[in-house]
């Protein structure tokens, strides 16, 4: 898929927060001076054509009560997609990557209580026989993350 000028546009006005209102599409639109349709039919476009993946906010579960945890697991690689389909039926699962390395999946785990974390690792590790490392965040950074489309 091409993106024109205005999917640029859109992909890096809506990296940045959303006004906080009734109807926030229609704000954005009304600032790169399109209709809301319009706005919502391209973001719809690019995500069946997974130019987009993901879209939604960030919480901070901390904050909230919840916990995050990044999570390795070392995989057969025959047994990779079985294995990732099971991982990733967990709701509490995000950010799922295939690297190359020993430890050849890694995921975020993110629960509502930090009791969470070891439910839903101990359910993963009796679901696929295999060890899951976790790596509890000791200190948080923001780095305000964008990619430029």
């Amino acid at each position: 898929m091409t993106l024109d000028a205005t999917d640029r546009a859109i992909l890096n006005r809506m990296q940045d927060d959303l006004p906080l209102t009734a109807q926030p599409y229609a704000a954005v639109a009304e600032e790169l001076r399109l209709s809301e349709h319009d706005l919502l039919t391209r973001l719809s476009r690019m995500k069946d054509d997974r130019v987009i993946t993901r879209f939604g906010p960030f919480f901070d579960a901390a904050a909230m009560g919840g916990a995050f945890c990044l999570c390795a697991m070392s995989v057969q690689p025959e047994d990779f997609e079985t294995v990732l389909t099971k991982v990733n039926a967990h709701p509490e699962v995000a950010h799922n990557y295939e690297r190359t390395h020993r430890l050849n999946m890694w995921f975020v785990l993110a629960t509502e209580t930090p009791e969470g974390i070891k439910a839903t690792a101990d359910a993963i590790e009796r679901e696929t026989g295999i060890k899951v490392l976790r790596f509890p965040k000791l200190q948080e950074f923001f780095i305000g993350f964008r990619v430029a489309a």
